[in-house]
């Protein structure tokens, strides 16, 4: 991805750090070709170019760009879980992913680690961003995800003959989930999303608090991934199934649902982070029996709800680190809406915008494996950068509001808002 040549200075605004410290009150933010060269108050302001391009912050607040850190790029409208597979062509699919990555951007999210990929579609839409071909977040591409035969992600029965590889690689025992790691290695994907538990979508037989993989299947998804510089994450709701996986080696867990002491402990001693991606518990509940959910699937999400939300605190509380995103590209909770799931925890799980706003950015740059390159707003990092026009720590849900961004900024260049240009999108 190129980077902007020259000196921006944004003016008149708040700085949000990034890092969990206080907002800086009448700061300026100075970029020299992409970088960030100063982040603090306008008082120690050093001199800028008479040339330099100037934005006026117009009193709001200057932040960095958003992470989102479980994106499935791939998602589109998913009313059932077939829709996830054999709906559209992958030709189709490739499409809706540009799509779904120029709308995260226009929505403040500079960045996104995927959760998963149908075909490998992640993979070639993060070489088209880097390359300036497509608008998007700078992302780490996760491809193919792998789970247990009969487990939460292998619905289509051997009598329609047509499988599941499109969406993810099936494995019994840890011979074929050795076998799984290496096709991924091939498609050139940075981390290895697995299935250890159900899920309340599946109530009737891999509900949340059922296993979807042994623990020598995990473990060993672990020591070829890591053996060949992967990272692992995966779907884990059940105890047992977060025990596992921490026991494993996973580098990060996705939903860490039912978090007990045991678990805590190992958390916060391996400094594992988790991303909770509640907001879609919440629009499961309160949509889904408009498009035909069923009661058994809505009492699920009202206990994942809660178990997550209550993990999600204890987690934070003890010092661990979460990261923010997740599930976006269902009917009932659309791709667009990512930033809804900030304001959920300010006002649901009890989380401070700041201390929000840090898991937002700081933790999902780290997450990604690229905290020393963006993330927060700091000499040297990558101009990564959102300037809303208003106080997000005072009220969050400006950062749903598209028309309040004045810009969205990626290696110093204006990506989206109200200051972007034709001239200056990828050609």
């Amino acid at each position: 991805m190129n980077l902007a040549s020259g000196c921006t200075v944004v003016r008149n605004g708040q700085l949000v750090i990034g890092n969990g410290l206080p907002a800086i009150p009448e700061a300026v933010l100075v970029l020299q070709d992409g970088r960030i060269a100063y982040a603090g108050p306008a008082a120690a302001a050093p001199a800028t170019p008479p040339d330099a391009r100037t934005i006026d912050a117009r009193g709001g607040t200057i932040m960095p760009g958003l992470v989102e850190a479980h994106f499935h790029p791939t998602y589109f409208n998913v009313a059932a879980l077939e829709d996830l597979d054999i709906k559209y062509p992958v030709e189709y699919v490739t499409l809706l992913a540009a799509t779904n990555a120029k709308l995260a951007l226009e929505c403040g999210y500079t960045a996104a680690r995927s959760g998963g990929s149908l075909f490998n579609i992640d993979v070639w839409l993060k070489k088209a961003i880097e390359k300036d071909l497509v608008p998007g977040p700078r992302l780490a591409a996760s491809g193919r995800e792998i789970c247990g035969v009969g487990g939460l992600m292998d619905w289509n029965p051997d009598f329609r003959k047509i499988g599941m590889e499109g969406l993810v690689l099936l494995i019994n025992g840890p011979d074929e989930a050795r076998a799984a790691v290496r096709k991924l290695v091939k498609d050139g994907v940075e981390w290895v999303k697995t299935y250890p538990t159900g899920d309340a979508a599946a109530p009737d037989v891999n509900d949340h608090h059922t296993l979807c993989m042994t623990y020598d299947e995990m473990h060993a998804v672990v020591a070829t991934a890591h053996n060949h510089g992967m990272k692992v994450t995966g779907h884990c709701r059940a105890t047992e199934g977060i025990r596992n996986a921490l026991k494993a080696g996973y580098d990060t867990l996705e939903h860490g649902t039912f978090v007990d002491d045991e678990c805590l402990d190992m958390i916060i001693e391996r400094n594992v982070p988790v991303v909770p991606a509640l907001y879609f518990e919440l629009a499961s509940i309160e949509q889904g029996p408009a498009i035909g959910m069923g009661q058994k699937v809505v009492d699920g999400h009202k206990e994942t709800l809660e178990g997550g939300a209550e993990s999600a605190r204890r987690i934070l509380k003890a010092g661990g680190r979460l990261g923010m995103g997740g599930d976006y590209g269902f009917a009932w909770n659309p791709h667009g809406d990512y930033a809804k799931e900030l304001e959920f925890f300010v006002n649901y799980v009890g989380f401070s915008p700041l201390e929000t706003i840090t898991c937002a950015t700081q933790t999902g740059a780290e997450i990604m494996g690229r905290g020393d390159e963006f993330g927060t707003l700091e000499p040297g990092k990558l101009g990564d950068v959102l300037i809303v026009d208003g106080d997000v720590l005072a009220d969050i849900s400006l950062l749903q509001q598209r028309s309040k961004f004045i810009a969205v900024i990626q290696g110093g260049v204006v990506k989206a808002g109200q200051m972007s240009q034709p001239s200056e999108l990828p050609r």
